[in-house]
């Protein structure tokens, strides 16, 4: 499948399902389930920052618009975008990515997921939590809706892959 088709594809289920399936749960202590970054890790690694960006502050708007945020998701999205490739860089593969296509779980093995995607995953709760409070008084609740929600996220996240993404064929 054309590369572009597949990332579009995913762009769009991922709106869909976080516009108007888990924007609408209310699970509790403040948890909100958000799964959308993990479009942005699974943007192919050559990717330059400003698509990135300009991928990011679709999606974001696309969000905010539907869910009637005002730019919480957009901000947090180029957060992430922004972010990426200094993350990457930092858990970088002995070889490097030159021979690989995107950071999904499959390709890049367990370990690199959980600490880069975690990693973003947790910067984007807790930009996301900073402005929708807006009060640096209320930094433990800040944290609490952080915690609670990643784990959550990330799980979500995880059985997305399993959809979304086809494991490489055996060689």
């Amino acid at each position: 499948m054309n590369e572009v088709i597949k990332h579009s594809i995913r762009f769009i289920v991922l709106v869909i399902l976080q516009s108007l399936i888990l924007n609408q749960l209310e699970i509790g202590w403040g948890i909100q389930l958000m799964v959308y970054p993990l479009l942005i890790i699974l943007l192919p690694f050559e990717l330059g920052t400003i698509y990135l960006l300009t991928i990011a502050f679709v999606m974001g708007m696309a969000i905010d618009s539907i869910s009637n945020t005002y730019g919480l998701h957009t901000s947090s999205l180029l957060l992430v975008a922004y972010l990426r490739p200094q993350i990457f860089k930092m858990f970088a593969p002995r070889d490097g990515y030159d021979n690989l296509k995107e950071g999904n779980i499959y390709e890049m093995g367990t370990r690199w997921f959980i600490y880069v995607f975690g990693t973003l995953l947790f910067i984007h709760h807790f930009w996301f939590f900073i402005l929708e409070m807006f009060r640096l008084n209320d930094i433990l609740l800040i944290l609490q809706k952080t915690l609670l929600s990643l784990p959550l996220s990330f799980l979500i996240c995880l059985l997305l892959q399993a959809l979304l993404v086809s494991k490489p064929q055996e060689r």
